[in-house]
């Protein structure tokens, strides 16, 4: 062991350590550094005197290893190996294993102390389980939460006792331990592996995720549809954590070539370039943590651990840390410029929060200054940064590619200019944005020349506009994009019409408008911009349960593939919101001619059956004569018949290699293995298991006495 120093960092060099993970303790006094033989046990006051070993007899590598975060309980540390958790007491020099946690079947890839309760530690695992445990009764878990796949990173939330994370693949589930059953929400973060979580020290609701996507991106969990702001990188993130003090942020990348830097030190609210660059590991950063701030010092002090087997200790001063800062009172100004990028208020309104503020006056400035640096957690969050209910965020998430459509967007006025050309008819209008939008306050409609509807297609489309609007703000979400939508699918649907009586003069004119209510329905349609998140359902699919049973689902007898099998599956749900507006024509109507193409999303002249369903987006109906009466809703007998697919549940016990009925027949009598064989083989015969009765049957075989009479035997 060899000790360097420097004016900036410390260094330790553990040359024959080969640890994985890294640990310091609540105090600020220890470091425990896991390797396969033996955990090292450093003094951080003087790592260069020399440390203490555990020695530990195991085939498999610590994965994770942390203290217990409570002054109470320092002297406690955990450490995954494999799929078991071992507790371990430092005391007086000597450490031992006071316990053992065994509950997982697969490998254990996180653990996480509880923040407000000592006695609570949960782990997660690769089984798709994640176990809450009591070190005072460790016999079973007393939570536990079950995910569909692994996971590979848990972590409590600093602020809220009840509340944990835990990442599975590229996605984020948040759970509530005292409801159990399911999460409470659900991120779809990333599109590649997340390799790091980190929940905000002072805002419950913010947390970061790093990812092999080269991105690290934060969280609302409230807002699970849009990420606050993101950090791209170049390069893969293995860690992302908050740091103690200001808005700091300290990352970990995966560098291209082994003597690149890794360790960056970033500023969240300015995440273009990093403030500081930590220099000295000649290698992959493996695990940071940050020492107990030693009483009387402003310094920090951040523990690293590489793969080049070397420990550093870097010192943090106040110049560092205000780089960190984000200086309010140098820009409050820009702030009120920029309000828009504030969250809005909270959701629920109050009785004293609906009357509109029109007066916007220099005390209102220096209120809305005073409110804001009075927030304790100003400075803090990450959220600050603009969240999807503010109409500037509204406003950068509009879908500029609806066809026919020109939207001119003022944040600062609250207003936006709409410009509709379809056939020959124009449409404009202005659309103004109330204070509280979208918190049950609808946005107003006005025309503005050129219009060149008239005055009663202009009643018709105020009147879908507002029901459109009023359903979206009464549950607190955007309206302007469902309101596009909706006027250019009716004012196409008025173009079709036009074309469709001038085609054919014998026609008769519908004089029947159709319900408006058919409108305000849209809002809940498939394929909503908003479903980004939502997988494309499937047509068929087949699941085996533990009971021996093989449950399945077809499509419906009455439709055939409309298009090769080559043709891709959209990614996600809101990938019908496309053939809704008319840019791609689905599948079951690709072949139509283009005068006769329709808007799905609540056009009056489609029917039901034109409709863009899951089922029709992938096939189409049969047109021959023997499916008609069945389309029709009854068959030649006079039968009704469901036009929808059929979910069989199938027994295949006679398929598996394990049998419910064999397990309560076989019986298992060591004193006597060839009455359990002829027991056994009767029993598999009984229940028509032919190929286990050959099998007990040749172990029943008499032997032979003299092998001169094995060929007379066999």
């Amino acid at each position: 062991m060899a000790a360097r120093w420097s004016s900036e960092n410390v260094v330790v060099e553990f040359r024959d350590a080969q640890a994985t993970a890294m640990s310091v303790d609540c105090l600020g006094q220890r470091a425990v550094l896991s390797g396969r033989r033996f955990l090292y046990i450093v003094n951080l006051d003087a790592p260069n005197e020399g440390h203490r070993k555990i020695s530990r007899q195991s085939k498999w590598d610590i994965g994770a290893v942390q203290w217990n975060p409570h002054d109470s309980y320092a002297y406690y540390f955990a450490a995954s190996s494999n799929q078991r958790v071992d507790l371990y007491k430092w005391k007086e020099g000597n450490g031992e294993v006071c316990t053992s946690l065994q509950g997982h079947t697969r490998v254990i890839s996180d653990l996480d102390w509880a923040v407000f309760e000592p006695d609570l530690l949960v782990t997660s695992s690769v089984d798709t389980y994640i176990y809450i445990w009591d070190i005072k009764d460790t016999r079973k878990p007393t939570v536990s939460l079950s995910a569909v796949a692994g996971a590979s990173q848990v972590k409590w939330n600093k602020k809220n006792a009840n509340c944990l994370a835990t990442s599975h693949d590229g996605d984020v589930r948040i759970w509530d331990k005292r409801k159990p059953s399911t999460a409470v929400e659900y991120l779809a973060a990333h599109l590649s592996k997340i390799h790091g979580l980190d929940w905000h020290p002072d805002n419950e609701y913010t947390l970061a995720t790093s990812s092999q996507d080269n991105s690290v991106r934060f969280w609302d969990y409230r807002q699970p549809r849009k990420y606050l702001n993101i950090l791209p990188c170049q390069v893969p993130v293995w860690k992302a954590r908050y740091t103690p003090f200001s808005n700091g942020l300290v990352t970990v990348m995966v560098p291209q070539l082994r003597r690149e830097n890794s360790l960056l030190l970033w500023n969240v609210f300015d995440l273009n370039t990093p403030v500081h660059t930590f220099v000295g590991h000649d290698d992959v950063v493996l695990e940071f943590q940050w020492r107990k701030q030693k009483e009387g010092s402003k310094d920090y002090q951040l523990v690293t651990w590489s793969r080049d087997q070397t420990l550093r200790m870097w010192r943090i001063d106040s110049q560092l840390q205000r780089l960190c800062a984000n200086d309010i009172l140098d820009g409050v100004e820009d702030l009120i410029d920029g309000i828009s990028h504030l969250p809005e208020p909270d959701k629920t309104l109050h009785p004293q929060d609906t009357e509109p503020q029109h007066n916007s006056g220099h005390g209102d400035e220096e209120a809305l200054k005073e409110d804001f640096l009075n927030d304790p957690l100003v400075g803090k969050k990450t959220d600050q940064l603009g969240l999807p209910q503010t109409l500037q965020q509204e406003f950068s998430l509009i879908n500029v590619q609806i066809r026919n459509v020109n939207v001119e967007m003022d944040a600062v006025s609250r207003s936006c200019t709409v410009s509709v050309h379809c056939g020959n008819h124009r449409v404009r209008m202005l659309v103004m944005f109330p204070v509280q939008y979208p918190n049950n306050a609808a946005p107003s409609f006005q025309f503005i020349n050129p219009t060149s509807i008239t005055a009663s297609m202009k009643a018709k489309l105020l009147k879908i506009l507002k029901d459109t609007s009023l359903q979206k703000v009464k549950r607190n979400q955007s309206c302007l994009e469902p309101c596009l939508r909706q006027l250019v699918s009716w004012l196409e649907s008025v173009v079709n019409q036009e074309d469709s009586t001038s085609s054919n003069p014998y026609a008769l004119s519908n004089s029947v408008t159709p319900p408006l209510p058919t409108f305000a329905r849209v809002s809940n349609a498939y394929g909503s911009y908003q479903d980004s998140n939502i997988p494309f359902p499937r047509t068929s699919g087949a699941r085996f349960c533990g009971a021996g049973y093989l449950v399945y689902f077809t499509r419906p007898m009455t439709m055939h593939r409309a298009v090769s099998p080559m043709e891709p599956t959209p990614r996600s749900l809101s990938a019908l919101s496309a053939y809704h507006s008319g840019l791609i024509t689905p599948m079951k109507i690709r072949t139509e001619t283009p005068g006769n193409l329709r808007l799905y999303s609540g056009s009056p002249t489609r029917s039901e059956k034109e409709q863009v369903s899951i089922s029709s987006f992938y096939y189409k109906e049969r047109k021959s004569r023997r499916w008609k009466s069945k389309r029709e809703g009854t068959d030649a007998n006079n039968r009704p018949i469901k036009a929808a697919g059929k979910v069989i549940i199938q027994d295949i016990s006679c398929l598996l290699p394990v049998h419910k009925l064999l397990g309560e027949l076989y019986i298992l009598n060591v004193n006597n293995i060839q009455e359990t064989c002829q027991k056994n083989a009767a029993s598999a015969l009984a229940v028509g298991r032919r190929d286990l009765v050959q099998a007990g049957s040749l172990l029943t075989a008499p032997r032979c006495p003299d092998p001169g009479h094995a060929l007379q035997c066999v």
